[in-house]
């Protein structure tokens, strides 16, 4: 007991010191706080401001043509979607990854868009015009220079921007879909089935209308992934609708036309052919309607497939910039300062004296 009142009195004596100390040197720390806040404000002011839109979607269920396991699933009391069995949790799992496909983003990229200033850009060119920090171009310098040089020596390509070869694509164009990547994100909440969509850009309303057509792109994606199935037999149905009507107006007019010509006439043979040809005209007919009902039967089948989107937060044009937290980046960079320089008064000192002193003892 006597022995730990004595190490907490070691610990409250050491702690007593080490402020002490860190009062001796106060004008140290203010200089580093100063310098801190200089390099804040510096960093701070230098990032450009960036805008955010965030929309948020509520997908509603479409009754897909192809859900037999889930149909069998419920038949054991095992039909909950979210037990993985449904389609739905796989459409909703599929916003976020879409999102990260190369063919997703060279279709946003042709997308045109507005900035607040009136021009109207495909976004492909926008990307381009987004300011840097100044430290980016020094740090960049060195590529710039090195893809200058190589240009001397490549022939130059034409339409290179607008002509997108998806399988093979060039530098620049990977380049503008990383940036894409990087200011269009999407996140999914198994929990809600909420679907948020948020879009960074420098300019508010571009960013807004990359939100929205983002928005409306996914829409697409998952409308097409839903109603594949159900297009292909409603297409497949229809094209032989137009070959049964086809063959049952054939068969109509060859029996009219057998009728008009033996209309007076009075023989077995005459009879025993209209007799086939009118089997054949109600075949024909029956056929044809059969098919139409089918159809009919396919089309309510594509309907009940689409999904449903509702846009609980639309996209709008926002008033304030999202970033950068100047106050914030001043705040933690006057922190780190004094956290460091404290460092330095405290130990660094000392190791940084040892350890000279080792060096000129073995010298």
């Amino acid at each position: 007991m006597i022995e730990e009142n004595k190490q907490q009195e070691i610990s409250e004596i050491d702690l007593v010191t080490l402020f002490h100390k860190l009062i001796r040197k106060r004008k140290s720390l203010y200089k580093a706080i100063g310098a801190g806040i200089i390099a804040g404000a510096i960093i701070g002011f230098s990032l450009p401001k960036t805008y955010q839109v965030d929309v948020s979607l509520s997908p509603e269920s479409g009754v897909s043509a192809t859900s037999g396991l889930s149909g069998i699933a419920s038949m054991f009391g095992l039909g909950n979607a979210s037990a993985g069995f449904g389609e739905d949790a796989l459409t909703f799992n599929m916003f976020p990854e879409i999102v990260k496909t190369n063919p997703f983003a060279l279709e946003m990229l042709q997308i045109p868009i507005q900035t607040q200033k009136g021009d109207c850009v495909i976004l492909y060119d926008y990307l381009d015009t987004e300011k840097k920090p100044w430290w980016s171009h020094i740090m960049g310098a060195p590529g710039i220079l090195i893809g200058g040089i190589k240009s001397f020596f490549k022939e130059e390509q034409e339409d290179s921007i607008k002509a997108i070869d998806p399988f093979r694509l060039t530098p620049e164009q990977s380049g503008r879909i990383g940036m894409l990547k990087k200011i269009l994100e999407v996140e999914t909440d198994k929990k809600s089935n909420m679907t948020k969509v948020t879009v960074s850009l420098q300019d508010p309303l571009a960013a807004a209308v990359v939100a929205d057509s983002a928005v409306h792109k996914l829409q697409e994606y998952i409308t097409d992934y839903r109603t594949r199935k159900a297009k292909q037999d409603y297409d497949f149905q229809l094209s032989l609708c137009e070959q049964y009507k086809k063959e049952y107006f054939e068969a109509q007019q060859e029996y009219a036309k057998f009728a008009d010509a033996n209309r007076n006439v009075i023989l077995q043979t005459v009879t025993s052919e209209k007799e086939r040809l009118q089997k054949n005209l109600t075949l024909a007919e029956q056929i044809y309607s059969q098919s139409m009902g089918q159809l009919q039967v396919l089309r309510g089948k594509l309907q009940e497939a689409k999904p449903v989107f509702a846009v609980v937060e639309p996209a709008t044009v926002p008033l304030a910039p999202a970033s950068p937290k100047k106050m914030l980046i001043i705040i933690a960079f006057a922190f780190l300062a004094f956290v460091l320089e404290s460092a330095w008064i405290l130990f660094g000192k000392d190791i940084y004296h040892d350890f000279k002193n080792e060096l000129k003892k073995k010298d």
